[in-house]
């Protein structure tokens, strides 16, 4: 579910910031599709109410934030440092879950966060860092294959996993 945000979030640190904003917006868009399109199935006469939700277009705001907080350190991405994007990816999946609970218990009047979303979204963190080293290969060895320099004067330098 979160593997659209790590791609996301790894993405964003290589693109200059208004393409960054553009895939916080599909992005965003996908997510919020996926999450309001997909149907509750729960009966009527034991939850009569809905239960709140976030609106439509939530989670582009999200994604933008999170963006924006990788894209604060291309800078050092530039540098050759990738792996500290890998970790920072962590960082940023963990305050984009942690965000969007949030702004849900926000929505439904009540303010708690149970060890168990923190697990979660620990979890998910930790996969985030796990996975963005192979998405960064992914994104090089593309970038690669269309003459397209993500580290720029870096021709010779080969920025792969090795």
């Amino acid at each position: 579910m979160f593997l659209l945000l790590t791609v996301f979030l790894c993405a964003s640190v290589t693109v200059p910031l208004p393409v960054m904003f553009f895939y916080a917006l599909i992005g965003g868009f996908l997510w919020d599709a996926q999450c309001s399109l997909s149907a509750m199935k729960v009966d009527p006469y034991v939850y009569p109410d809905p239960v709140p939700s976030l609106r439509f277009g939530v989670s582009i705001l999200l994604f933008g934030l999170t963006g924006l907080f990788m894209h604060g350190f291309r800078p050092l991405f530039l540098q050759g440092k990738w792996y500290l994007s890998a970790c920072l990816t962590g960082a940023a999946t963990f305050l984009f879950c942690a965000g969007e609970y949030l702004l849900i218990d926000f929505a439904r009047g009540s303010f708690t966060f149970h060890s168990k979303v923190f697990l979660q979204c620990f979890y998910t963190a930790l996969f985030s860092i796990v996975v963005s080293p192979l998405i960064f290969a992914m994104l090089f060895q593309v970038a690669k294959w269309f003459h397209y320099a993500v580290i720029p004067g870096n021709k010779e330098k080969k920025m792969y996993l090795s």
